[in-house]
């Protein structure tokens, strides 16, 4: 790695409850000596994720956009498909990074139309790079820090989410019917979409009676 290069990721796309956090990093040679134990943040505990997110963010330029589930339904019934929103997410964070850091190459997970949405949602700074969308991206080092920065956020805000509800909420999109049904007998169905992505069918699965 001879020249740096900004990654981008993101973390609660398949989660249920929680933000849909994008985060983008910048890693050039002068940061590889700090960032030991970086590694695609699926391969790490929560607490190394957070631990490790505070080591990059003191070491590399980077920019963590979090979108709530306040904002989240709101830009889905705009954008009414998933991959436009996270190309719009990924646009903004990259742009964040060009703003403090100049790159020539981004590095982005491959998702379904990926490459292609996030160039037209750039901006021109973000027009004039490299924009590079691969299959296992998180074995790039930029792209392993921007998801363990967009997870530790993640990590973060769902924890004070269910402290805000007085509930615990889990993580992913398997055995969370039952606490968005607690929720719901708590706060009323209204609440849901404070908490929860409403476009998942288990929103209608928790309003059932």
């Amino acid at each position: 790695m001879n020249e740096g290069h900004i990654g981008v990721d993101e973390s609660g796309k398949g989660d249920f409850f929680g933000p849909l956090v994008i985060a983008a990093c910048y890693v050039g040679p002068e940061h590889l000596a700090e960032l030991e134990g970086v590694k695609d943040s699926k391969k790490l505990t929560d607490l190394q994720a957070l631990k490790l997110a505070d080591k990059i963010k003191a070491v590399c330029p980077h920019s963590v956009v979090p979108i709530g589930p306040v904002k989240y339904n709101e830009l889905y019934s705009k954008f009414k498909n998933l991959n436009t929103l996270l190309a719009w997410g990924h646009a903004r964070a990259i742009e964040n990074v060009l703003e403090i850091q100049p790159a020539k190459l981004v590095i982005s997970d491959q998702f379904a139309a990926g490459g292609v949405a996030v160039k037209k949602a750039l901006y021109e700074k973000g027009r004039a790079v490299e924009f590079r969308s691969m299959v296992r991206a998180e074995a790039d080092i930029a792209v392993a820090a921007a998801s363990i920065l967009a997870r530790a956020e993640f990590l973060r805000r769902l924890k004070k989410l269910g402290e805000e509800f007085g509930i615990e909420l889990p993580k992913g999109a398997t055995n969370v019917i039952p606490t968005g049904k607690r929720l719901v007998a708590k706060h009323g169905p209204q609440a849901l979409s404070s908490v929860a992505k409403m476009h998942f069918k288990t929103s209608g699965q928790v309003l059932a009676n």
